[in-house]
């Protein structure tokens, strides 16, 4: 479905709870279903799915005191170092006061470096410390553990079908950002 399809349906739904009084509160018995050409079952093992993708680096995340956010920066900045505070907000499509804190305390407990940028001293590039990358390492072991185990009974050959999905759930617009390597040869 496209962006406009998709807004169209929650505003339908929007409209039809108004009618029918969204404010009520007897309770609704039955469940959703893929009426109205919604696909619960992709939805549904997309939640499940992302729910177990992360539990293992969670874990991890905990020792430390961070959380899913602290992931993302290290995860982003391993994969490009010097990357700028600027690219990573708009990779990350959060507000700056969002990334504050968060960077704050990869940079004090020595994960990351920030160093000033050679061509506009504005510019603060991000750098992973040893410290940083062995807990990007940390973090995506598991993560590429299961998806290898995923895979495998999936079959040999479905790798780019995978691929091919989860790239077409990225917005088409916001591709470019995904970081040249990131994809394999099937």
């Amino acid at each position: 479905m496209t962006g406009n399809t998709t807004t169209a349906h929650a505003g339908t739904a929007q409209s039809e709870a108004s009618q029918t009084g969204e404010r009520s509160t007897e309770p609704i018995r039955a469940a959703l279903s893929a009426g109205d050409g919604l696909d619960f079952a992709i939805i549904e093992l997309l939640f499940f799915a992302y729910r177990d993708f992360t539990s293992d680096p969670d874990q991890i995340l905990a020792e430390y005191g961070f959380g899913r956010a602290h992931h993302r920066v290290v995860h982003f900045v391993n994969r490009r170092p010097g990357l700028t505070v600027a690219e990573l907000l708009d990779v990350l499509k959060i507000t700056k006061q969002s990334l504050a804190r968060v960077l704050k305390q990869l940079l004090d407990t020595g994960h990351i470096v920030q160093i000033q940028g050679p061509r506009d001293r504005r510019q603060r590039e991000l750098y992973p410390t040893a410290r940083g990358r062995a807990l990007a390492l940390a973090l995506a072991a598991p993560q590429s553990r299961r998806i290898a185990a995923a895979l495998a009974e999936a079959g040999p050959d479905e790798r780019a079908a995978v691929e091919r999905f989860l790239m077409g759930m990225v917005n088409p617009e916001l591709r470019e950002q995904i970081a040249p390597g990131t994809q394999r040869a099937g």
